[in-house]
């Protein structure tokens, strides 16, 4: 690497970082400068007034008020008031998410009542081949519970593949291992149009780009909120559903919450209006209100240019990687094309344990996804234009010390 590149690459990211829209924000987070954090895609960043909220939480609201706070402070209509606040971020209207319980279990809850949404004469669930393993897991289960077979098929081939017999189909917005985003508006409207109902994890894009779930017609969708959305370690997830679909909507965990009168104790169960359905137990309410403090760092910020910033760090990053690392070392398989790419840059690099280890000792922190893939997630909100070049010298660095071929700890 020749002094004149890095030198001409180091003007750039300055020029980049000076005019960026959204470099205020990075202020906002409990962030190191020896450290570039890449791994947002994961867990993203603290923000930095959380603790303190955290701590009125549980002086004052739990310390004080103790069961009072159920009424007092809120806590009871968490759910839906967290969910009225996720919802401009993936372009739903209010009144349609519902935050509470794992991805995983809203996964379950979704593809079941979807099934049952569908109604009778259909017979199969298709689910994304490529998926994250817990949602084909779940998509197992509620086909083994409701009697369906279950079709697993790649997301490029889903709208060829729905048909009168599909029931649902459950797909990821974005690839977990290699970025690539989906067509969402096009197969949304594939499934529709062939009877079937269409669920969407949007863990890997809730936060990072424009989801439109309104617009595009989706019907059930489900998200974590610990990575883009920065609700911390095991933050609740949210869970989706048309107002088209609330009124029929039935959940295969009908819990006290979620009935219309929860404190009537009744032996029978009768469903209450609107997403509130989507509920099952007593709220997380630590981890529910450490979310919704994390939810202020998005006041005043359109997705639309986190997008934008987005796609500019992943290219630059990529710009810098092509710049700086050997020929033939690593290999990129997160799209080239803006439409097809998610907020994560993923490199194919037969060393990847051994690299990855090496650079979160240097201070570049991604991740590893056996055997070969390294992740590197760009979080618009706190990642700037020098930690892309950063992380891409110092994985030039890196390569420059690892032999061709050590594959190092997995």
């Amino acid at each position: 690497m020749s002094e004149t590149v890095e030198s001409s690459e180091s003007h750039a990211a300055r020029e980049l970082d000076a005019v960026d829209p959204l470099a205020g924000h990075r202020k906002l987070f409990a962030l190191d400068e020896a450290t570039v954090y890449l791994d947002g895609n994961s867990l993203g960043a603290l923000p930095a007034h959380v603790p303190a909220r955290m701590a009125e939480v549980i002086g004052r609201e739990w310390g004080e008020l103790r069961i009072r706070s159920w009424n007092e402070s809120g806590w009871w209509t968490a759910p839906e008031r967290i969910g009225d606040r996720i919802a401009p971020l993936v372009g739903a209207a209010p009144g349609q998410i519902v935050v509470g319980d794992s991805t995983s279990v809203n996964v379950f809850k979704a593809v079941v009542a979807a099934v049952r949404l569908a109604g009778e004469g259909r017979d199969e669930i298709l689910v994304d081949a490529t998926t994250f393993p817990t949602d084909g897991y779940l998509a197992a289960s509620a086909a083994r519970l409701t009697g369906k077979r279950l079709v697993p098929v790649a997301p490029g081939e889903a709208a060829s593949a729905v048909g009168p017999g599909t029931a649902a189909v459950l797909l990821n917005h974005v690839d977990y291992r290699t970025s690539r985003l989906h067509d969402l508006p096009g197969i949304t409207a594939a499934v529709r149009a062939a009877g079937a109902l269409a669920i969407w994890d949007l863990c890997h894009s809730a936060g990072a780009l424009p989801v439109g779930l309104d617009a595009h017609g989706v019907d059930l969708a489900v998200g974590c909120t610990y990575k883009y959305l920065n609700g911390g370690p095991g933050a609740p997830a949210f869970l989706y559903v048309a107002e088209r679909h609330q009124a029929a909507f039935d959940s295969p965990l009908p819990g006290w919450t979620s009935h219309a009168d929860p404190f009537g104790m009744t032996p029978e169960y009768a469903a209450a209006d609107g997403a509130v359905r989507g509920r099952v137990g007593t709220p997380d309410i630590l981890s529910m209100l450490a979310l919704e403090a994390a939810l202020d760092v998005w006041d005043g910020v359109a997705v639309e240019a986190v997008r934008a910033k987005s796609l500019a760090l992943t290219d630059f990053f990529l710009e810098c990687v092509a710049a700086y690392v050997p020929a033939g070392r690593v290999v990129p398989v997160t799209p080239e094309v803006h439409a097809e790419r998610g907020s994560q840059v993923s490199l194919s690099c037969p060393e990847a344990p051994e690299v990855m280890r090496r650079l979160i000792e240097r201070g570049v922190v991604g991740d590893l996804r056996r055997p070969d893939v390294l992740r590197f997630g760009f979080t618009p909100l706190y990642v700037g234009f020098a930690d892309a070049e950063r992380a891409a010298r110092a994985l030039a660095e890196v390569l420059a010390e690892v032999p061709a071929g050590a594959r190092g700890a997995s």
